[in-house]
């Protein structure tokens, strides 16, 4: 996928703002923008975030043989990757020319500078040597690639340790962390990369620009210098003229540059060391800051419970009394009850409604039975007292047997009422059955 280009408008703004000397992020010309050094829980694993653009460094080693001219010195190499992630322009599997240049100005500037020991990665002379292997990722692109990949190289390697070695005749032993602790890599060193972009032909300059700056700028000058002010190498890309004075004051920029990042350097793995010695957290999730959504943990604010009481007591005191006091705020209508823990149940009230829903039907029954008296002649006994049992039957009559307590079956015969004028009719019947009456 290409890369947008920028419209002559964003140009001309941004070209118009750097004469103005001002900056979309809010910079000065010479300020760098904030560095964040984040290590993992292995070591000579880390993360460099300078701005928004994000490198992961991680360092390896190995034993191999050594280089034929080389029979004493360990080797030293470094790879670094620019993925879809961090930039939708760069292309996977394929090396550009801006990669090409990066690989190269990061050996010129660590491996040429002799900032690490060599010599003391060498195991058995002419057979085994340690190759220290540097991976660097681009995980995330804002410009000023090569200096964040400096300073994550550099804090990486100053951050692993090697596994230790002892040789016995010809016999090799390597030990584990377990049995032996790691040692570190013997650096003399620390070459920093400093870049300045120079706009109109070199009139304007810009320290740490960042990507939008990148593409409007004519040229580029990076300066790799350590913390004693001596310049381990040096580019200019661009093809634009730069005069000596310009190059001094770039220097001197970047001594002063790379003062600051090297004692933020060593504070880190300082802080670090004493957190693993400690036997805290460390990593990168304890690097997340807190109060986003993906922190991990919550700092707890101390609440002092020592005057509790006291302070209970003057909130009530001060406190104005309610105005009127319900004491059963909620209002159950007919028809309604809730049941549970220390609630009145009020299904009872409902029984009791039933009750009475039945005894009108019962008047309504005695009305009925009075009239089939009447009509037949025939006494049917009190459907309500107990001790009548009470008979169903389809039948008008029929033989039955009627079971009492410490009596002898009798046969009986009546004439029994069916279950259908049992049943409590409507009200509609019961007045046809009064005018019948009436007219007898």
């Amino acid at each position: 996928m290409k890369e947008t280009p920028l419209s002559n408008c964003e140009r001309r703004f941004l070209l118009r703002a750097i004469e103005e000397k001002k900056r979309l992020d809010g910079r000065q010309t010479y300020d760098y923008r904030n560095i964040k050094i984040s290590f993992g829980t292995d070591y000579g694993c880390c993360i460099v975030e300078l701005g928004k653009t994000r490198v992961l460094g991680q360092v390896s080693c190995e034993l191999v043989s050594p280089k034929l001219n080389r029979a004493t010195e360990g080797i030293l190499f470094f790879n670094l990757e620019l993925s879809q992630m961090a930039a939708p322009a760069f292309e996977p599997g394929r090396q550009s020319d801006l990669l090409v240049k990066l690989n190269r100005l990061l050996e010129r500037c660590l491996r040429n500078s002799k900032c690490i020991d060599t010599e003391s990665l060498c195991v058995v002379a002419g057979e085994k040597v340690w190759q220290i292997r540097v991976d660097l990722h681009l995980l995330n692109h804002d410009g000023n690639i090569i200096d964040a990949a400096s300073i994550a190289a550099i804090v990486a390697l100053s951050h692993f340790r090697r596994p230790d070695v002892s040789v016995q005749g010809d016999e090799v032993t390597l030990y584990t962390p377990e049995e032996r602790d790691p040692v570190p890599l013997s650096i003399h060193h620390m070459p920093i990369c400093v870049s300045f972009a120079f706009f109109q032909q070199g009139t304007y300059l810009l320290v740490d620009p960042n990507e939008r700056e990148e593409r409007v700028m004519d040229g580029l000058l990076v300066i790799a210098m350590n913390k004693h002010r001596e310049i381990c190498t040096i580019q200019s890309s661009g093809g634009i003229m730069l005069l000596k004075d310009q190059v001094l004051r770039c220097s001197k920029i970047a001594g002063v540059k790379v003062a600051e990042i090297t004692e933020l350097i060593q504070k880190a793995l300082e802080n670090d060391q004493k957190v693993r010695k400690e036997g805290g957290k460390f990593g990168f999730a304890e690097s997340i800051a807190n109060q986003r959504i993906t922190a991990f943990k919550m700092e707890k604010a101390p609440v002092d419970t020592s005057d509790v009481e006291e302070k209970a007591e003057e909130i009530i005191a001060e406190a104005e009394p309610p105005s009127e006091v319900v004491s059963k705020p909620v209002l159950w209508t007919t028809g309604t009850a809730q049941i549970g823990e220390g609630i009145e149940n009020f299904w009872g009230d409902l029984e009791d409604s039933g009750k009475e829903d039945e005894d009108e039907g019962g008047s309504d029954e005695a009305i009925i039975l009075d009239s089939i008296k009447m009509d037949t002649g025939v006494e049917v006994p009190n459907i309500g007292s107990q001790d009548a049992p009470i008979v169903l039957s389809d039948s008008e009559e029929e033989e039955m047997i009627i079971l009492e307590p410490d009596k002898n079956p009798k046969k009986i015969r009546t004439q029994t009422i069916s279950a259908k004028q049992e049943k409590a009719p409507s009200k509609k019947p019961v007045k046809k059955r009064k005018k019948k009456r009436a007219a007898n």
